[in-house]
């Protein structure tokens, strides 16, 4: 569900902007989108309450991202508005071709697909995975050995 139609409370915003910043910290020139998904009744229909999706998008296509813009897919233990708990992460790298590569936070956080990003971006990215879990309240084991 587009973050944006999450928003409901100071908090849920302020969670937002914070992992806007936390993204940014690691790729400075990408552009945050709290509403990557289309409104309409399709779209609509798939809607996951218990999710929270955002964007960003860079203002090109580079080798080492190998996307023009991640698709953020935030897996939450229950539906909002009840407090935050994060059970997962999908990144998704995606240029107009559709998806280039894939990050999950399952086992080793593997990187698939046909263009995965290089290795520096991969741990950039992992990097935002982490403090995603530290601000959405994740167990400590979810961490461990990342």
């Amino acid at each position: 569900m587009n973050a944006s139609d999450q928003v409901r409370s100071l908090e849920m915003a302020r969670l937002l902007a914070n992992l806007s910043t936390a993204f940014r910290q690691r790729f400075p020139v990408a552009k945050p989108s709290l509403n990557p998904w289309r409104d309409d009744p399709h779209t609509k229909a798939f809607a996951e309450e218990a999710s929270l999706d955002l964007a960003f998008h860079f203002p090109g296509w580079s080798p080492r991202n190998a996307c023009r813009s991640v698709l953020v897919e935030l897996r939450l233990l229950e539906p909002l508005p009840a407090e935050p708990r994060l059970m997962g992460v999908v990144l998704r790298g995606m240029t107009y071709q559709g998806e280039q590569w894939k990050l999950t936070s399952l086992g080793d956080w593997p990187v698939t697909g046909a263009s995965p990003p290089s290795p520096e971006v991969v741990r950039r990215l992992q990097d935002f995975v982490r403090d995603a879990f530290a601000l959405l309240g994740a167990a400590p084991d979810q961490l461990a050995d990342r």
